[in-house]
């Protein structure tokens, strides 16, 4: 008789979708209900309830779990769980909910997935949750920023009866629900499985340790990549699983399998260790695979890590016993030149040579156009990455200016523009904040509201442009930092992205206003005026600062151009 697989945490794997009648049922009802269009995150924790992969968890948690969770991590009867799972909504529409209602959770294109009970709804004290669940309230951290500024007010709890999954269109043949998954490695007769977690690349070094872990464990490998969210500025999910599927092979035959998790990752460290050792269990893991500074964001503006490299590992270690998941650290893997071979980082012999790319000099090879060595990682991934990230001089980028009324944005970028076009070789497209606000942003005022929309609209223009190689020049007067910081990081993750800072002076601006747009402001017939009414948050991060009383247009231009050319952006050449 064969040994049952582990069994799911809390002992029953959940399974929250409605019969087809039911279902049916529930969207005829569902007319008269409210509805909530989920989140990003929000679709990606639903999946997990509704498929089991959260089991024990029946809905969004209520107060008293998910109070208890920050508190202590584990729900108000006692089981471990170090992660609140809650839905998030505006005032507005939890003002309309009440004990007993009925909320209908749709997708962005209004499709119903579930339907929700509501037992109730609070407003949490989200600092508190920052500081208990990641250990800090500073707004560095993505999953602080995340709770503190990306999250509706008020929490509303509940069961949950599932109409139909989130729709995915992309390698279907690799994503298996908990279900799906344990019928296939009880077929397979797995039962000891290491899992493990990975949001990039698998290179050379990640093979070793993952063929050393599953050997040492004497058991079978699941490579469980997230394909949810992960953590600002990763790799796309889609050039990732490319690059998983062409390492697969080289695991020897029948003793490795890959399948994606669409978890929404929270960056949270030690808990988020944990939470993904759960999670894996529920999927019918044995073992899990813990590195350094798992789940972790790196560090601090000071540079201090948010967490100790083993925090994670420690926290997981004190809880296998209850978990019925035992821990495999990830050791740091190195290639020894002289002997072909990947060990240990602590098992270095004195005087041997050691070789490591880091995660930043890869990005930089990539970015060159220059070689990634064999020795580091497999062909076949090695030109998967060079295909998806062709080098900056091939990469679209967008030039973004900031700076007061007047400062001479527009008359730099017009001049960028015309050099840009003159040497060819890329598509290049002009957002200036007048063509903007008369194409693109006519129904917005001045408020800071429609401010940051327009702002936030020019970034998604601009994201798309340079995500298909192009080059975007954009030229608003952008005043907010945050919400410049926003637009970086949605450009960034498509490719290059240079704030120029037209620092001219205020009284340089104020002569050269030919609209007189200075005096009505100034006279107070136009409110909310950037640097008489309204502040301009002068950038710390800019890559090119430019003061044009002291430059002409084509100077301005041509200082932007060097540190194109510096940076890679644009060749030496002619052409761009």
């Amino acid at each position: 008789m064969q040994k049952p697989l582990v069994a799911p945490h809390g002992g029953i794997l959940v399974n929250l979708m409605a019969s087809a009648e039911r279902a049916a049922e529930l969207k005829a009802a569902s007319r008269t209900w409210p509805s909530w269009d989920l989140t990003p995150r929000q679709l990606c924790d639903l999946e997990l309830l509704l498929d089991g992969g959260f089991s024990p968890l029946r809905g969004f948690l209520g107060r008293a779990d998910y109070e208890s969770v920050v508190e202590r991590m584990r729900l108000a009867d006692g089981t471990i769980w170090p992660i609140p799972i809650v839905l998030d909504v505006p005032e507005d529409l939890a003002s309309k909910l009440k004990r007993g209602d009925a909320l209908a959770l749709r997708d962005a294109e209004g499709v119903m997935l579930a339907a929700m009970h509501v037992e109730e709804t609070w407003t949490p004290d989200r600092g508190a949750e920052a500081e208990k669940v990641y250990g800090t309230r500073d707004p560095f951290h993505p999953g602080v920023r995340q709770i503190l500024e990306g999250t509706n007010p008020v929490y509303v709890g509940g069961r949950l009866e599932g109409i139909q999954e989130p729709a995915h269109y992309d390698f279907r043949q690799l994503r298996r629900t908990p279900a799906e998954l344990r019928r296939e490695l009880e077929r397979l007769g797995w039962r000891r499985v290491v899992a493990f977690q990975t949001r990039n690349p698998l290179h050379r070094a990640h093979f070793e340790l993952t063929f050393r872990a599953a050997r040492e464990a004497e058991a079978n490998l699941l490579i469980h990549p997230v394909v949810g969210m992960t953590k600002p500025g990763d790799l796309d999910h889609y050039t990732r699983v490319r690059c998983y599927e062409a390492v697969l092979p080289h695991y020897p035959k029948d003793t490795a399998m890959l399948s994606l998790l669409p978890l929404a990752m929270r960056m949270a460290g030690p808990r988020e260790a944990v939470w993904h050792a759960i999670v894996r269990k529920n999927h019918g893991c044995t073992h899990f695979i813990v590195g350094r500074d798992h789940a972790g964001p790196g560090a601090d503006r000071a540079g201090k890590p948010f967490y100790g490299p083993y925090d994670a590992q420690d926290l997981l270690r004190r809880h296998e016993e209850e978990l019925g998941v035992r821990m495999v650290p990830f050791l740091s893997m190195v290639y020894l030149e002289d002997e072909d071979r990947y060990v240990p980082a602590d098992e270095v012999p004195e005087g041997a040579r050691a070789l490591d790319i880091s995660g930043t000099d890869l990005r930089r090879r990539l970015a060159e156009g220059r070689e990634i060595p064999a020795w580091f990682t497999f062909s076949e991934v090695a030109a998967e990455l060079q295909r998806s990230h062709p080098p900056r001089s091939r990469s679209g980028f967008t030039v973004f200016f900031t700076g007061l009324s007047g400062s001479g944005k527009s008359t730099i970028a017009n001049v960028l523009l015309v050099k840009f076009l003159e040497a060819g070789g890329r598509p290049v497209t002009l957002l200036d904040g007048d063509i903007v606000r008369k194409n693109l942003s006519s129904e917005l005022g001045f408020s800071k509201e429609h401010r940051d929309i327009n702002i936030r609209r020019i970034g998604f223009v601009a994201s798309e442009i340079t995500k298909n190689g192009g080059i975007a020049i954009c030229a608003p007067i952008a005043p907010y930092d945050e919400t410049r910081r926003q637009v970086r990081a949605a450009i960034e993750s498509a490719g290059g992205f240079v704030l120029v800072h037209v620092a001219t002076p205020i009284e340089v601006c104020e002569r050269r206003d030919r609209k007189g747009l200075y005096a009505k402001a100034r006279a107070g017939l136009i409110p909310e005026f950037t640097g008489v009414s309204d502040p301009y948050e002068a950038p710390a991060d800019a890559e090119v600062v430019l003061d044009t009383a002291e430059l002409s247009p084509e100077e301005a231009a041509e200082e932007i151009l060097l540190h194109l050319k510096k940076a890679g952006y644009v060749g030496t050449g002619g052409a761009f």
